[in-house]
């Protein structure tokens, strides 16, 4: 039992488990009904993306130093009741259960994702 964390839009692996999307937003184009069968995600949680706000830091980063505004910003974010709650809900789940979560970024070190992970793990997250 764990947790993945992945690009939203990949292709499904064996005994990945439900898909959780952790964006602010639907993907652009594609129909709701094919959310899950286009491998973007099975459950939408936006709860654990990052705000607007955030995102505008990321798009705008070039530097070590604007990226890691970035990072900060998510996530003291995270660390509303909220959304530490999901994160430690998320975490004791992967102890009974497979599942996954993801974005649809290309590159996990400049994605929120890899600061997700980074806070499941504190939680006790059990992570592939």
């Amino acid at each position: 039992m764990a947790i993945r964390v992945l690009r939203l839009g990949s292709e499904r692996l064996p005994n990945e488990g439900i898909r959780i999307g952790t964006v602010r937003h639907p993907p652009r184009g594609v129909p709701r009904s094919e959310f899950s069968s286009g491998n973007w995600y099975d459950v939408w949680f936006p709860l654990l993306a990052p705000s607007d706000e955030a995102v505008k830091l990321a798009h705008q980063a070039e530097t070590p130093e604007q990226w890691a505004a970035f990072f900060r910003k998510y996530k003291k974010e995270m660390s509303s009741p909220d959304a530490r709650h999901a994160v430690e809900l998320l975490a004791a789940l992967s102890r009974e259960s497979d599942f996954s979560v993801g974005c649809y970024c290309e590159r996990e070190e400049q994605c929120h994702r890899s600061a997700l992970r980074d806070l499941l793990h504190e939680k006790g997250a059990l992570i592939l």
